[in-house]
C-alpha cells in the first residue's frame, strides 16, 4: 500500500522534509500558496549540525555546489573594528564531522527543490493554499484551495511547514499568537566590487555594538557580499503585519549605526536594496506532533537569528521526521517519536538564541565584560561552547 505524506509549505523545511520522506519510500504532496519558489532572500549560514542533517537527507552535494566554505568567524567591536575573536571553522569536518557552509537562501531553496523532484516521488503544487486540516485515527487530510475551488487531499500524515503563522499549529485549538521580540532585522546583498577588499575575504564577520549587530560574508563564489543588521526597535504593527520581506526604514538603520566604525558604516551605505522584517517569537511547545500532524521549522519553534539556527533547525526537524516515518509503519507512533527526538533540543536552541541576542547587544560596562570574556576564553574556549550545538 502506498504511503502518502502531505506537506504544507514549500520553504526550506518543507522541501527538506519532502526530500527525506521521498527517500524513505513515501509519496509526498507539497502544497504552497505562492505561485512559485521564493525569488528573494539573502544568505544563510549552514552550521555543521545543519549540513550533517542535510547529508542524511540526500541534499548536501547539490547544496554544497552552490555554497562557500568560510575559513573563520571573526568577531569585531562595532565602534572601531577591533578584533575580539577569530574562530577557525576551516576544520569543521574534523571537529564536528560536517562542513560549515554559507549559501544564498534562493540557491539552497532551488537545490532542495531539484533534489526532491529528482526522486520522482514528490509533487509540488503552487497556488495551492491549505485552508483546513483533518487528523483522525484512520487517516489525515488537507483541504486545498486552488482558484475558486476547494478539494480534500488524503494522506497518512500532515507536516506543518507553514511558518510563523502556521495553520497546522492553529489546528491544535490553542491560542499562542506570535509576539514581537523588539528587534528588527535588515538584510541586503551588495556587489563585491563595491566593498573594500578585506571584507570580501571568505570569512563570516560579526560586529557587536550597543543594541545592534552586523553580520557580513561573501556568497556565490565571492560575487556578492551578504549583510544582515539587527537593531532594537519599538516597531508596532497590526496583528499579522509582520512581513518577512518588508520595506526597510533606512533612517532607523542609519541611526542605529551612526556611532560605529567607518568600515561598518561604509558597508551599510554600499547596499541600496535593504529589506526588513520584525523578529517574532511564539511560546515553546512541549511536543511537535499531535495525532497525525507534525510541526517543523518556524511552525514549531520560531527563533531569533543570533545562533544562525533558523534554517538549521528546520533541516534537523526534516531529517528526524523522515527517519522516524521511514522506520515505523504507524504514522501516529512515528510522529510521536519525531517529537520526542526534537522538542527538547529545538526548544533549547530557541532559548539559547534569545539569550545570545541579549549578549550581542549589551551596552556600557556589560559590553566591556563580554568583550573581556571572549578574550579570556580564547578561540578554543569559544568553540567548545558550540560543541553541543554543532556536534548534536
Amino acid at each position: 500500500m502506498t504511503r502518502r505524506a502531505l506537506v504544507v509549505g514549500a520553504g526550506i523545511g518543507g522541501l527538506a522534509a519532502a526530500l527525506g520522506l521521498a527517500r524513505q519510500g513515501l509519496e509526498v504532496e507539497v502544497f504552497e500558496r505562492a505561485p512559485r519558489l521564493q525569488e528573494f532572500g539573502a544568505g544563510l549560514q549552514l552550521t555543521p549540525n545543519a549540513t550533517r542533517a542535510l547529508a542524511r537527507l540526500g541534499g548536501l552535494d547539490s547544496a554544497r555546489a552552490a555554497a562557500m566554505s568560510p575559513r573563520a568567524v571573526r568577531v569585531l567591536r562595532g565602534a572601531d573594528s577591533a578584533e575580539l575573536a577569530r574562530l577557525s571553522v576551516a576544520e569543521a569536518e574534523r571537529r564536528w564531522g560536517a562542513p560549515y557552509l554559507t549559501i544564498h537562501r534562493v540557491d539552497l531553496h532551488q537545490a532542495l527543490a531539484d533534489a526532491a523532484a529528482a526522486t520522482g516521488a514528490v509533487a509540488l503544487h503552487f497556488d495551492s493554499e491549505v485552508v483546513g486540516v483533518v487528523s483522525e485515527p484512520d487517516g489525515a487530510a488537507v483541504v486545498v484551495r486552488r482558484g475558486g475551488n476547494e478539494n480534500r487531499e488524503p494522506g497518512e500524515a500532515i507536516v506543518g511547514a507553514d511558518g510563523l503563522r502556521s495553520l497546522v499549529r492553529g489546528a491544535r485549538g490553542v491560542s499562542d499568537a506570535p509576539r514581537f521580540s523588539h528587534r528588527v532585522a535588515f538584510r541586503a546583498t551588495v556587489e563585491a566590487a563595491w566593498v573594500a577588499p578585506r571584507w570580501r575575504e571568505n570569512e563570516v564577520t560579526l560586529r557587536l555594538g550597543p543594541r545592534a549587530h552586523l553580520v557580513h560574508y561573501p556568497l556565490r563564489n565571492g560575487a556578492i557580499v551578504n549583510l544582515v543588521a539587527v537593531i532594537e526597535s519599538s516597531w508596532r504593527g497590526a496583528p499579522g503585519d509582520d512581513p518577512w520581506d518588508g520595506e526597510a526604514d533606512r533612517a532607523a538603520l542609519d541611526r542605529a549605526f551612526r556611532d560605529w566604525s567607518d568600515d561598518a558604516r561604509d558597508l551599510i551605505a554600499a547596499a541600496q536594496g535593504w529589506r526588513a522584517w520584525p523578529l517574532m517569537l511564539r511560546p515553546p511547545l512541549d511536543r511537535f506532533a499531535f495525532g497525525r500532524m507534525a510541526l517543523i521549522g518556524d511552525a514549531a519553534h520560531p527563533m531569533t537569528p543570533f545562533l544562525a539556527q533558523g534554517a538549521a533547525q528546520a533541516i534537523e526537524d526534516a531529517e528526524a521526521l523522515a527517519r522516524q516515518l521511514g522506520a515505523r509503519q504507524d504514522a501516529v507512533t512515528a510522529l510521536a517519536a519525531y517529537s520526542s527526538d526534537r522538542a527538547e533540543r529545538a526548544n533549547r536552541v530557541q532559548r539559547e538564541a534569545t539569550m545570545q541576542g541579549r549578549i550581542y547587544h549589551l551596552t556600557g560596562p556589560f559590553a566591556l565584560a563580554r568583550d573581556l570574556t571572549m578574550r579570556v576564553l580564547g578561540p578554543e574556549g569559544m568553540l567548545r561552547r558550540l560543541d553541543w550545538l554543532y556536534a548534536g
